[in-house]
């Protein structure tokens, strides 16, 4: 009679292990890939400042090379930080920056999944107001 509950706990360990390492590597990988998100997020937002800013004189005298300027600006700012990413104008004088960031996994990479990304987005408008 006792071995036969030793050997049913054994199968229920043997299911229920891999099950919490699965539900354990989702929680830190899912937390990477927010991480990324959010960091992706920030980059964007802080390029777009960067083009803004880098720009503002040549929006006050109203010059067309403002966005070239706002541009460069601001994928210099991702190249800084090392940050995957774009910058571009759209036809209504508003920069989008768009930004990338991939983050090794810790456990998913057990099952394929090597890495997790976050993208971010931010716009801003070059326009006097």
């Amino acid at each position: 009679m006792h071995r036969s509950r030793g050997a049913s706990l054994s199968v229920l360990f043997a299911v229920l292990i891999p099950a919490l390492l699965l539900c354990v590597g989702l929680g830190v990988d899912g937390a990477a890939k927010v991480a990324a998100a959010r960091r992706a997020e920030g980059m964007a937002a802080s390029a777009a400042r960067s083009g803004v800013d880098a720009a503002s004189a040549e929006r006050i005298a109203s010059r067309q090379e403002a966005s070239q300027i706002a541009v460069r600006a601001a994928e210099e700012n991702l190249r800084a930080a090392g940050i995957e990413g774009s910058a571009r104008v759209s036809g209504n004088d508003v920069l989008l920056v768009d930004t990338r960031i991939s983050t090794p996994t810790v456990f998913m990479s057990l099952i394929g999944i090597v890495e997790v990304s976050g993208k971010g987005h931010a716009e801003v408008s070059l326009r006097k107001r």
